[in-house]
């Protein structure tokens, strides 16, 4: 079997940012010990049930997971690796922010096999961060990258978000070029979204966005800055030097096998897709009793996953491929293609051969193309599971 991506999900945070719609807590440390028991009893478990696999690639997020310190992390690093081994060329990254990066916890992390940084930055200006409730300066990265550095790591991502409160195309700029000056090995771009539960959209007055076409400037903005810098797009929102890319987000992408543990974390395994509760306390307390600490689950039939290719492969360089579509869905691909097309007379969609991929323009209007190209899908499958 292909070898699994493991999610670990961190969820304690020093403060909750103002933008942040993700399953995050502040003011939770003294549950750190017994998430972690948790987690590590959750593992072992799944682990005895899935004798034989392995996994390559391993990436905790969160949150911060850099807070639960490193001694926590590398006891769930150790229960991964007893009961899915990793192979020889695994990935293992850790999400961390800037002002968490100390070089005695990060060497030790260095030791125990964790080979990518995560960091975010998402901004170079001060005055943004700050709106955003970040509790870092940007010479904090600064000195985390040095200090990343210093340890040992040299695959190193940076996150950035743009569209920011009152941010401006110069600004943006600005803040891609400090961000090249660390000379990072991956860049993930953001717009900022704000979701209904999260600080920022529910103050007691407007945000004051940037609009839709300074936004859209930013963004091819940010895609010719960042090739000229070396870091080519692979994503609609990631650029890698070669070799670089996350190869855990990847799987996620192109439908690959994944198992991911604790409070809110995903999992695609075995034909099924599956969640669990978002609350700390509700996972230790299941994983404990023994009770369900399922929130979600649903087996994928076979025309789900012709979507899911569909909508996650054209948000990729790589896109879509007719042959692999037609044999992995046993579907017609003629009217897909028919949609197609149109996008490319339009400059927003390329082939090249038998795959089909959106430029940098089409990916602006992504969410409307693969709309469309959904649409197209309809009786294309002709035999779908049930």
């Amino acid at each position: 079997m292909t070898p699994l991506g493991i999610y670990i999900h961190i969820p304690f945070c020093g403060s909750k940012c103002g933008y942040c719609d993700f399953y995050s807590l502040a003011g939770s440390d003294h549950l750190m010990d017994a998430y972690v028991k948790a987690l590590i009893a959750h593992i072992n478990e799944c682990g005895r049930a899935s004798a034989g696999l392995t996994a390559d690639t391993l990436y905790f997020g969160g949150g911060t997971p850099t807070r639960l310190g490193a001694k926590r992390l590398c006891q769930i690093i150790d229960a991964v690796e007893r009961n899915f081994p990793l192979t020889t060329s695994a990935e293992l990254t850790v999400e961390a922010n800037p002002d968490t990066i100390g070089l005695k916890d990060i060497k030790k992390l260095r030791k125990a096999g964790i080979n990518r940084l995560s960091i975010g930055i998402q901004s170079a200006n001060d005055d943004e961060l700050h709106q955003l409730g970040r509790t870092h300066t940007f010479n904090d990265a600064y000195r985390a990258f040095e200090t990343a550095r210093m340890a040992g790591f040299d695959n190193l991502s940076v996150d950035l978000m743009y569209g920011l409160p009152g941010q401006t195309r110069s600004g943006w700029m600005n803040t891609l070029r400090k961000t090249a000056e660390l000379f990072p090995d991956h860049i993930s771009c953001y717009s900022l979204k704000l979701g209904d539960t999260c600080r920022m959209a529910n103050g007691p007055s407007p945000v004051n966005l940037p609009d839709d076409d300074v936004q859209a400037d930013m963004y091819l903005d940010c895609v010719a800055f960042l090739e000229d810098a070396g870091l080519a797009q692979y994503e609609i929102s990631n650029f890698a030097k070669p070799s670089r890319q996350s190869r855990h987000n990847l799987k996620y992408w192109n439908l690959d096998p994944y198992l991911g543990f604790g409070a809110s974390a995903h999992s695609d395994f075995s034909g099924r897709r599956y969640s669990y509760v978002s609350d700390i306390s509700a996972y230790i307390n299941g994983i404990s009793a023994g009770d369900t600490i399922i929130d979600s689950f649903e087996p994928i039939i076979l025309a789900e996953r012709a979507t899911e290719y569909l909508m996650l492969r054209l948000r990729t360089t790589a896109g879509v491929s007719q042959g692999e579509f037609s044999r992995k869905f046993r579907a017609d691909f003629t009217r897909i293609e028919d949609t197609l097309v149109k996008y490319r007379e339009r400059g927003l969609a390329v082939n090249s051969g038998s795959s089909w991929r959106l430029t940098p323009e089409g990916f602006l209007l992504s969410n409307r193309i693969i709309l469309d190209v959904l649409d197209s899908l309809n009786g294309a499958i002709q035999h779908p599971e049930v």
